[in-house]
C-alpha cells in the first residue's frame, strides 16, 4: 500500500511529504526527479504574484540514502520562502500579533465559512492557511515519486488543457511531443488556440475576475487487472476520481467518455472486442475503440487511462464579491491578498500526479514487494502468465 499525508501552512515554514510503502532500491534524486515537476506546477499563463517569489525544491530528509530508496519512509521538505514575510502573523508562539490582523470576513467560494464553523474559528485564516492551493506542491511531489515507480514500468504520463477560458483547445494528442506542452503558455497542443485563450485571461485580469477549464489526464501502458470490482471502495474509477475531486476547485472528473456516455446509444458508448492474432494466448485480445478510458468495473483493461477535470474559476477575485463579516455582524468585501487569474495548466500538473499516486498505489496493491526488484519480477510474472498487457499501446 502506498499512502501519504502532507502538512504545513500556505504561509508557514514549510511543506512536508510523508511517503510510506515506497519499495526500496527506487533510483529517487530530488533535483532530477521532484524538482522539475515542483517548477512545472508553477509555471502557466495567468498565474499571480506568489509563483515569483517561490521557487520549489525539495529536501529528501528521509527514506532515500546514495540516491535509492530504503524502504523506510520517504521524508520530503519544501522550503516556503514567503514565510519570512508573515513570521509574525502566522508564529506558533501565544501572543496578540496574529490575532490583530484576524481574517473575520468569509470569502465566496471558499470553505472560509464552513470551516469557521466547523471548527470553531473566529479568524478565518485558521482555515484559509491549509484549504489554500499551496498545498497542492506537496501532491505534485509526492506524485513525482509515483511517477518514477510507474516509469520503472513502462507507463508513460501526460495532462494537457483541452478547453479554457470557454475555448475549445483540444488539439489532438500526440505522444510524441510532450515537450511541447511544457513550452506553450497553457499547457495545450493547440497552438491555434493559444493566442485567444491568452487574451481572454488578460481580459480577466483586467476586470479583477478569474477563468477556469478542463483538463485531460492519460496514462499509457497501465497493465490490466489493477483495481477490483468485489467492493465499492476498491474500484479503481471511484478511488481514482475520490483523489482528482479532492484537488482544490475541482468540480467535476470524466472518464472515457464521461457525460457524452449519458447522451447517445449503447451501440456508440461500449467498445467492441476483438482477437489480435499477432499476440499469444490470452493476450490476444484487443479494444477496438476505448470509449470506457481504460476502465471497466473499476478494473483497468490495459487500454490508456483517459480522465477529464472541470476546474472552476478561482474564488479569489480583485474585484471582490461582498460577504460578512463574522465578528462585526456587518457586511464585508471579500479580502484580496493576492491571486492567479486562472491556475488550470498548473491543474493539469496537479491531476497528472493524483492520477500517477492512485495508480502506483493500485499497483503496489496488486503486485506488492519489499523491493523494487521483488515487485518488478512479480509483475514480469504476471504479464507472461496473462500473454502480455492486452490492448493496444496507442492512445
Amino acid at each position: 500500500m502506498l499512502r501519504y499525508l502532507s502538512a504545513g501552512e500556505s504561509h508557514g515554514p514549510a511543506l512536508t511529504v510523508l511517503l510510506d510503502g515506497v519499495p526500496a532500491g527506487l533510483y529517487l534524486v530530488a533535483s532530477e526527479h521532484i524538482d522539475p515537476w515542483l517548477k512545472r506546477r508553477q509555471g502557466g499563463y495567468g498565474r499571480g504574484r506568489r509563483m515569483v517569489i517561490e521557487s520549489d525544491r525539495a529536501q529528501v530528509m528521509a527514506g532515500v540514502r546514495a540516491g535509492r530508496t530504503t524502504g523506510a519512509p520517504l521524508a520530503l521538505h519544501i522550503e516556503n520562502k514567503d514565510w519570512r514575510n508573515w513570521t509574525e502573523i502566522m508564529s506558533p508562539e501565544p501572543g496578540g500579533e496574529p490575532r490583530k490582523k484576524a481574517l473575520t470576513g468569509a470569502r465566496p467560494g471558499h470553505v472560509d465559512l464552513a470551516g469557521g464553523i466547523k471548527y470553531g474559528h473566529k479568524d478565518l485564516r485558521d482555515v484559509l492557511e491549509r484549504a489554500s492551493a499551496r498545498e497542492t506542491a506537496s501532491r505534485v511531489a509526492a506524485g513525482a515519486v509515483a511517477l518514477r515507480l510507474l516509469e520503472s514500468i513502462d507507463v508513460t504520463a501526460c495532462a494537457r488543457v483541452v478547453s479554457m477560458a470557454g475555448v475549445p483547445c483540444d488539439g489532438g494528442m500526440d505522444w510524441e511531443a510532450l515537450n511541447r506542452l511544457d513550452e506553450s503558455p497553457v499547457r495545450t497542443f493547440d497552438k491555434a488556440a493559444e493566442k485567444e485563450i491568452i487574451a481572454r485571461i488578460d481580459k480577466a485580469k483586467k476586470e479583477g475576475d478569474t477563468l477556469g477549464g478542463i483538463i485531460e489526464a492519460r496514462f499509457r501502458g497501465v497493465p490490466v487487472g489493477l483495481g477490483s470490482h468485489t467492493q465499492w471502495d476498491r474500484k479503481l474509477d471511484g478511488r481514482l476520481a475520490g483523489a482528482l475531486m479532492s484537488i482544490h476547485a475541482v468540480k467535476g472528473v470524466e472518464i472515457g467518455m464521461g457525460f457524452e456516455a449519458a447522451r447517445v446509444e449503447g451501440s456508440q458508448v461500449h467498445d467492441e472486442m476483438a482477437w489480435n492474432v499477432e499476440r499469444p494466448l490470452a493476450g490476444n485480445v484487443e479494444r477496438r475503440t476505448n470509449r470506457a478510458g481504460g476502465l471497466e468495473g473499476g478494473i483497468t483493461t490495459g487500454e490508456p487511462l483517459v480522465l477529464r477535470v472541470a476546474m472552476k474559476p478561482i474564488s479569489t477575485l480583485m474585484k471582490p464579491l461582498g460577504t460578512v463579516d463574522l465578528v462585526s455582524g456587518g457586511t464585508a468585501g471579500a479580502v484580496a491578498e493576492r491571486s492567479d487569474v486562472t491556475a488550470v495548466p498548473a491543474m493539469g500538473v496537479i491531476a497528472e500526479a493524483m492520477v500517477a499516486f492512485v495508480v502506483a498505489d493500485a499497483f503496489s496493491e496488486k503486485f506488492g514487494g519489499d523491493s523494487l526488484g521483488e515487485t518488478r519480477r512479480n509483475f514480469d510474472g504476471y504479464v507472461t502468465h496473462t500473454g502480455g498487457r492486452y490492448g493496444p499501446t496507442g492512445g
